[in-house]
């Protein structure tokens, strides 16, 4: 376990590293453990340093061949947050990836006359359009349905009505404009269509509302269908949103791939977390062209536990996973995700989430103790 020598960790540390000669982050693949590859965290608010914490101690315990820069972005402590240009720069030179924590929004930046949040302006500036939540239900936690659930959540997440594109026409009276453009439905139907292909999904489900926003929302279900046609072995079928949610609450196990626009992607995201354990479960991820950033599905700071250590660190820790299968550590990433797995389904220590009384270090360190690789 983690009293194996030195020489165990290095004798395996060139077959876990090996994959990484076809990273656009690392032309040439270390040969030596010391060689860490760079990544930038940012905690964010409420329990998101504790989480972020959490997995620092667990990389550190157990030898996980990755180093940490932190940046400070927050709209409650405004005066202290870094920049956003700062981030970018920070997450540009370390390996284009981050691991977050969730920011929380503030009325402190519209105040100031600024409508759009940190979170909405570090996904512009990395042009990270796609958000993907991977819905799986984790053996040893107890659901409303006791079933088997496997099914992806695809959201467009730089336009809809998350725009920030609001002003007063007159006194008591608010416009605010949903914006849909063509080529970026385009670009997340094809995404959707894309990771349906490559992970072996059969079905793709179009959520929409089109219906009733006949134009906007029309948009997309013809861009979604028009991309289905480049894809004749992947199913696809259409629902309206709030057909979706009754869906969702009856029969979950019927959907693979799920594509919507921004704002039912927020309300799909944690309904369906909801379905297998909460918040602190739920991995995510917001991809770009160039840059990915790791965080939990449901992004709530949970502010009301902040430093109580009672935050469930499943979700950003199985963030962590798929961030170092991203960087090609897949040794390591495969790994974690197992002791995750191991802890969750041995059912000896639970965070009061999901029904127990262990603390977020208590749960850290049962990762540690199941760590194999």
């Amino acid at each position: 376990m983690l009293s194996r020598s030195l020489t165990t960790v290095s004798r395996m540390a060139p077959q876990a590293l090996a994959s990484r000669q076809y990273s656009i982050t690392a032309p040439r693949p270390p040969t030596e453990i010391s060689q860490k590859l760079k990544v930038t965290i940012i905690p964010g608010d409420g329990v998101g340093p504790e989480l972020i914490y959490t997995v620092q101690d667990i990389v550190k315990q157990t030898g996980i061949p990755i180093e940490f820069e932190e940046v400070f972005l927050s709209e409650v402590h405004y005066t202290r947050s870094a920049s956003i240009e700062n981030a970018v720069k920070s997450i540009s030179k370390n390996n284009n990836v981050a691991l977050k924590g969730a920011i929380e929004e503030s009325a402190v930046l519209h105040t100031e006359g600024e409508l759009q949040g940190l979170n909405m302006r570090l996904r512009k500036a990395l042009d990270l359009f796609a958000n993907v939540v991977h819905i799986k239900t984790l053996d040893g936690i107890k659901t409303r349905h006791g079933k088997k659930l496997d099914f992806v959540i695809v959201r467009e997440q730089t336009e809809g009505e998350y725009s920030s594109l609001e002003h007063q026409l007159v006194p008591g009276v608010i416009e605010c404009l949903k914006i849909s453009t063509r080529p970026k439905c385009e670009r997340i139907a094809k995404f959707a269509f894309d990771y349906a292909t490559k992970t072996g999904r059969k079905k793709v489900t179009a959520v929409h509302k089109a219906n009733i926003m006949k134009l906007g929302d029309g948009l997309f279900l013809k861009t979604c269908q028009d991309v289905a046609k480049q894809y004749p072995k992947i199913e696809f079928e259409s629902m309206i949103i709030d057909n979706t949610c009754m869906q969702l609450v009856s029969r979950p196990e019927q959907f693979d791939v799920m594509v919507m626009p921004n704002l039912y992607g927020n309300i799909i995201d944690n309904l369906a977390a909801g379905l297998v354990g909460g918040a602190g479960v739920v991995p995510g991820q917001s991809v770009g062209r160039d840059f990915v950033i790791y965080e939990p599905g449901s992004r709530h700071s949970f502010q009301e536990a902040m430093g109580r250590s009672i935050a469930n660190p499943t979700a950003m820790i199985l963030c962590t996973a798929n961030m170092l299968n991203h960087l090609h550590l897949d040794a390591w990433g495969n790994s974690l995700r197992q002791a995750v797995q191991d802890v969750v389904k041995e059912g000896k220590v639970r965070t009061r989430d999901v029904g127990g009384y262990a603390t977020t270090v208590d749960f850290a360190d049962a990762v540690i103790d199941k760590f194999r690789i």
